[in-house]
């Protein structure tokens, strides 16, 4: 579904991504994992094209997307759940999934993310549909960023740390969520700081260090390497 080859990004004059691949394939989650300011962000941000390549390939579904524009990505079928989740704080719970809400061409209505759909998994945003998103907790507004992704139906969802901010409880119910969109042909890549989180939920795990992708493992593998994991995570 999506191969990023050899992309190369720089943000203002700093060269960020330095000849990174990888790909994902259709019903698959696949994690990007590494340090804090390896490149992780920016290339997530390159696939949905806010800040587009200036080498490399990006393709999604065959088509080669470097140089699209943002919304013409997401029309494509390519949703982001972005960190600091971005969110309009004038607009409320439902004004925003309103305007975010897009029929998915290949689904049947059952299958389809529709606002009520979302407020079943997330009955705490139906309680807070008339609030302003500027006024929601941190986790509430983390909560709407990925419901926000969802009512988009998307084939591909881009998740840039989507467990910051929610408490315990709501990371198990968004890992259940996350694997239950993966079971229903949902292709998902995370970039995430919770390596069990990602462990979990992740079909492959590609370690990012300086720019560029240097390993792609298994969580198994990963979970049983230690020494892989302090060199490349910390932990």
């Amino acid at each position: 579904m999506l191969e990023v080859d050899d992309i190369h990004t720089y943000r203002e004059h700093s060269y960020i991504v330095q000849g990174a691949s990888l790909k994902v394939a259709s019903n698959e989650a696949v994690a990007v994992l590494g340090r804090n300011g390896v490149g992780k962000t920016t290339m997530l941000r390159s696939i949905i094209g806010f800040t587009p390549p200036r080498r490399g390939r990006i393709a999604f579904g065959g088509c080669d997307i470097v140089g699209w524009p943002p919304q013409r990505i997401s029309r494509r079928g390519i949703a982001l759940v972005p960190q600091g989740r971005r969110l309009f704080g004038s607009l409320t719970v439902e004004e925003t999934l309103s305007l975010a809400s897009r029929s998915k061409r290949h689904a049947s209505g059952s299958q389809a993310w529709s606002l009520s759909r979302v407020y079943d998994a997330y009955p705490h945003l139906l309680e807070r549909r008339r609030h302003l998103a500027a006024l929601l907790s941190g986790g509430e507004q983390q909560m709407l960023a990925t419901a926000r992704a969802l009512v988009a139906n998307p084939e591909l969802i881009l998740l840039d740390e989507p467990t910051e901010g929610l408490a315990p409880l709501l990371v198990r119910d968004l890992l259940s969520l996350l694997r239950d969109l993966k079971a229903g042909g949902t292709a998902l890549l995370l970039v995430e700081q919770r390596v069990d989180f990602a462990l979990a939920l992740a079909d492959r795990i590609y370690l990012m260090s300086k720019g560029r992708i240097v390993l792609e493992t298994t969580p198994g593998a990963l979970a049983a390497d230690p020494q892989t994991r302090h060199r490349y995570l910390g932990v």
